[in-house]
């Protein structure tokens, strides 16, 4: 049995940059720990966007400029980049919430082996919630998890509201 890691959108804006908060980077070190102790292979979304961002659909509504490809803000935490280059792990740009690209590559390097997703990240509200319905739409016979205490949503209330989002379509909150 094959196991992934998805670790969703651990860049410098959503930890302590244009739209960081306290809870992401109280996260960090359990998601460190996740990286470095996890028994198969890793993925890792990373947000981008362009300049254009604040005309953008995403930007209209959320008028923060963010993870603009090339900016500091855009890079994964340096910690975490190097914990998941050790690791060998794979990096997905996505210009959105949830990546289309993401469940393919998981088919491909699951190569008709059975397999789980653990899914561990920011933010639980948007991205991870995303990520994992995506992936639970594409793969609903596979055991999806959600480890709660390497998440952190855009606040305490909407993390715990996402984590039951997912509950309730059958997404494992571990």
């Amino acid at each position: 049995m094959k196991h992934f890691l998805i670790v969703v959108d651990m860049q410098k804006d959503f930890i302590d940059g244009a739209l960081g908060t306290a809870e992401a980077q109280a996260i960090k070190s359990a998601v460190l720990n996740k990286i470095h102790s996890f028994p198969g292979d890793i993925y890792a979304t990373v947000d981008t966007h362009g300049e254009d961002y604040l005309q953008s659909a995403e930007g209209r509504h959320l008028p923060v400029e963010h993870c603009v490809k090339g900016t500091p803000g855009w890079a994964v935490d340096r910690e975490i980049a190097t914990a998941l280059n050790g690791r060998g792990a794979i990096f997905v740009e996505k210009p959105t919430f949830g990546s289309l690209v993401l469940p393919q590559l998981i088919e491909d390097a699951a190569a008709g082996e059975d397999f789980d997703i653990t899914l561990v990240g920011l933010c639980t509200d948007i991205c991870v919630v995303s990520n994992a319905l995506l992936l639970k739409a594409r793969f609903h016979e596979k055991e999806l998890y959600v480890d709660p205490a390497c998440c952190a949503g855009v606040t305490p209330e909407k993390h715990l509201a996402a984590l039951e989002t997912m509950r309730s379509c059958q997404i494992n909150i571990l």
